[in-house]
């Protein structure tokens, strides 16, 4: 996924003037949100294969943490200051 999508909106995002390394996080917390979640979430699909668990005992244990990533992103797009904290120690 990022792939396909990051050579596309990579130049945007620096061009809007989003920090880059904050734009990185958020990127890959989106791309973990869309790995679990139906009807792409391969890895939910690999734990089914795995454990034999049916898919939808699968995704209705997946909410409670999909609901911890959206307060996660919510935060981190509140306060972009907790990405770039330790970025800004080490300059």
């Amino acid at each position: 996924m990022l792939m396909i999508t990051l050579p596309i909106v990579f130049p945007i995002a620096k061009d809007l003037g989003f920090d880059l390394v904050w734009f990185g996080v958020m990127l890959i917390l989106l791309v973990e949100m869309a790995l679990i979640t139906p009807p792409v979430g391969l890895n939910s699909y690999i734990v089914h294969g795995m454990t034999g668990v049916s898919l939808s005992q699968v995704f209705r244990g997946i909410i409670p943490f999909f609901g911890m990533m959206i307060v996660c992103l919510v935060i981190l797009y509140a306060f972009p200051q907790v990405v770039l904290f330790l970025p800004s120690i080490m300059k």
